[in-house]
């Protein structure tokens, strides 16, 4: 396990890539990283969910260590209660509500877990902490993988 640029007082801490795809966690990442991305939802059913206070390394696409995130609320509510306000935290597209919806019901269908009345986990959290690159891939990383936790196409 490459913990390199991860400080001491992280390592014990579960990790996760967003999305179902090296791009996808790439390009969430980077609205994480830049403050836009403050939201993200999993299907209720997904293993690995989050607490508020908890805190989770998450990775790049290729596995790398980039950020901390610290979970600041949970709540469950069915695809079709996700209200604006989620949606623009979300900061995908143009954080509208109707992008939400359709990029998410694409992402879900993909995932086959698709329905309008499926229930969703709905988190809020906030960056903690931005790490160093490191030019050495964490592909070997050990994860504790979050799937499903973001929609975009």
């Amino acid at each position: 396990m490459n913990l390199s640029a991860v400080p001491e007082k992280y390592r014990s801490l579960r990790s996760f890539a967003f999305g179902d795809s090296p791009a996808l966690a790439d390009e969430l990442l980077a609205l994480v990283l830049g403050g836009v991305k403050t939201a993200t939802c999993s299907t209720e059913d997904e293993p690995n969910t989050s607490t508020p206070g908890e805190r989770w390394i998450v990775l790049d696409g290729q596995g790398v260590p980039r950020c901390v995130v610290e979970t600041t609320e949970v709540s469950f509510r069915c695809y079709g209660d996700v209200d604006a306000a989620f949606a623009c935290e979300e900061g995908e597209g143009d954080r509208s509500l109707a992008y939400w919806r359709a990029a998410h019901r694409r992402y879900f269908t993909r995932l086959g877990k698709f329905s309008e009345d499926m229930m969703l986990m709905c988190e809020r959290f906030r960056l903690v902490e931005i790490f160093a690159e490191s030019g050495e891939a964490g592909a070997s990383m050990t994860k504790n993988t979050k799937s499903n936790r973001d929609s975009q196409p």
